[in-house]
This record gives structure tokens, sequence and C-alpha cells, in this order.
């Protein structure tokens, strides 16, 4: 992927992540921002971009498959009575500005535009924050509001008839590998368990790295979390799980999720006070 605009998140000093603000990429594919490649402190990248099983998926960014219809997540659309189906109705973000800019985050406007009009506004908030010399934290706040003037609602293929498919949101694809990456919460273990509930904080951990996904607002935390290690490495934060999320004109859907990026494979109980290091006030 290439793009035109470009910056790079810094954690004292040192490159972890760059962000592409205009990616070059097919309307199939539902352009939009996103942060690749994310890395641990010691340099091992933890994202994917356009991977072979799944070309949509693009790194760590904000993703909905439905926004009153428009295909804001790429590929093709889960129809109801239909399965998986090739449609022209993909949406893009467009980076409007940055209204701060700095080496360890930014502010940013995006546009969410489909069929030649704008449907969401969204103002997205990045942060990087040293946690240890081994670990670093991934702070990201999404606000869409509805900038119609009719009522929109966001959906997933779950709602639209897939059972287990809420993803639609925050999402991370992670970096493949030869062995399947372990998942696990503070009281689960396991894709089938993690998959589909809530939990304050939810970890993958690869070949010498672990990331700990944790909802921070009370809000964010009550969306169950899409989960994926067998098929490919991915996480994400659902906004429509099993009913359709309702945005009326002039409304705005906040969620924020702090992710901790980690050298090596932590415990359960490592995991933990990272999060609680990287979410407290």
């Amino acid at each position: 992927m290439t793009g035109n605009d470009t910056t790079v998140l810094r954690v004292a000093g040192r490159p972890v992540g760059r962000y592409v603000t205009r990616p070059e990429l097919p309307a199939r594919l539902s352009p939009r921002p996103c942060l690749h490649p994310v890395t641990t402190l010691a340099g091992t990248a933890v994202t994917e971009l356009g991977p072979a099983d799944h070309a949509h998926h693009l790194g760590v960014g904000v993703a909905v498959p439905d926004v009153e219809g428009f295909n804001f997540w790429g590929g093709r659309t889960y129809v109801r009575d239909q399965g998986p189906t090739e449609l022209d109705n993909h949406g893009s973000q467009r980076h409007v500005t940055f209204q701060l800019r700095d080496p360890d985050g930014f502010v940013e406007e995006l546009r969410w535009v489909a069929a030649g009009g704008e449907l969401l506004r969204e103002r997205r908030t990045v942060a990087a924050t040293a946690l240890t010399d081994q670990a670093w934290a991934l702070d990201l706040t999404f606000s869409l509001t509805n900038v119609t003037r009719v009522p929109l609602s966001i959906g997933s293929p779950a709602t639209n008839g897939r059972p287990g498919a809420a993803y639609g949101g925050f999402f991370w694809r992670a970096r493949k590998e030869a062995t399947a990456p372990e998942v696990f919460t503070a009281d689960r273990a396991g894709e089938a368990e993690a998959h589909g509930r809530r939990a304050d904080w939810l970890a993958l951990a690869g070949d010498g790295w672990t990331l700990v996904f944790a909802g921070a607002t009370e809000r964010t935390r009550q969306d169950p979390w899409f989960v994926r290690t067998e098929e490919y490495p991915g996480v994400g934060s659902s906004l429509a799980y099993d009913e359709r999320l309702p945005v009326p004109p002039g409304e705005t859907v906040v969620r924020r999720i702090v992710t901790v990026v980690a050298d090596g494979r932590l415990t359960r109980d490592a995991a933990a006070s990272l999060v609680r290091k990287a979410v407290s006030p």
C-alpha cells in the first residue's frame, strides 16, 4: 500500500507505528486511514496489511461492514438468506485534517463517505505511551457523528443473519505466524471461550509478543470481543453484536480502546498489571 501522507508514532524517540492517512487502495477494499506497521519496542511487527487471506484487513483502525447498508469494512457484504455477496456499496474514510500532530500521537478529523455523500464525521485520537522498557500502550478513541438529517444505524454480518460474525468497530489484524496465537482473558482461554464475550481485557500472545486489548470506558467495555486465532489472528470490539446500533441525526457514538504492545509472552498477572497502568487516569 502506498499513501501520500503518513505520520510516525514514537515512544521515547523510538518509532513504533506508521499511520497512513490517504491510502491508495481500490474501492472494493473500503480505503481508510490505518496504522501499519505497528511494532514492539524491540522492533517486532505485530500487524499485517492486506494479507492474502483477507486483502481488506488493514493493520489497526476503525472499520464497519454496515452503515445503513454501506460497507466501510471492505470485501464482500453479508446479505441475509444469500451469504457473502459482491456489492457495489463500498464507502471510504477520508482524512480531512490533523487538529493536533505530535511525535507521540495526533487528533484527526475524517469524513465517512459513500455514494457521493457524507454519512459520518469522525474525530479520532491516537496516543502512544511508554509503560516499561518492554511495553508501550496505543490509546485510540473514535467518535462517530451522524451528519445527515436522517437516522442511521450500524450493523454487522451477525445482525444481518450470520451468527458469531459481529465484527465492526475497532479492529487489529495481527501478525500471522506458523502457530496460531494464544488468546486469554482474566478468567478464560481459547478462541471459543473469548469470542463474543465481554471482558475488561483480552490478550493475544504470539511468538515473542503479546497484545492486550482493554475497553477504557464503561460503554466500551459493554461491547463483546470479536476474536479470531485459528483462521487468522485478529481482535476487534463489536459495535453491533446482536442488534443494530442506532445513530440518530446529530448524535455521536464514542469508543476508546487501549492496547498494550509488549515484547515476550505475558502471564495473566503481567497483562492485568500493564492494563491497569495503561488505563489508569
